[in-house]
């Protein structure tokens, strides 16, 4: 039997890859470059005057996924581009992919689409673009 309170686990960023559609983001910023939230509120609860709970479980499995990326990341191109052809043909939705190598699938959507363009700072040094994608319903992967 193995003691799980001296398992030692190491996460790597550089393991952390991301692709929509055929692409595979490259030029993650430092720090914090994906965050995944859901949409809906889980599970809510209502508490009655004479003490009764009910509890109601959301139908919204939506996400949105937020991504963080150098200002020189050939990936901004990509995603401005899947973005206004989504704009002008809406056919922008791409299958979306986040995947930590050292454990697994992290993340996945077989729809997802570009919520909006990057707002655009320029300034003395490189700055980061944040794109936000928005999902169909989802299964997160346990």
């Amino acid at each position: 039997m193995t003691n799980q309170t001296n398992r030692i686990m190491t996460y790597d960023p550089k393991k952390v890859t991301m692709s929509f559609g055929s692409h595979i983001v490259t030029g993650f910023a430092d720090d914090s470059f994906i965050t995944i939230e859901p949409h809906g509120d889980g599970i809510t609860m209502q508490y009655g005057c004479d003490g009764e709970i009910a509890r109601s479980a959301t139908p919204d499995d939506t996400y949105s996924v937020k991504l963080t990326l150098l200002q020189t990341s050939e990936s901004n191109s990509f995603l401005q581009e899947a973005y206004n052809r989504d704009r002008h043909t809406c056919d922008g939705m791409l299958p979306l992919l986040i995947k930590d190598l050292r454990g697994g699938v992290v993340f996945s959507a077989e729809y997802a689409w570009v919520l909006n363009s990057t707002s655009r700072t320029f300034g003395k040094e490189a700055n980061n673009k944040e794109w936000e994608f928005n999902t169909g319903s989802v299964t997160p992967a346990e």
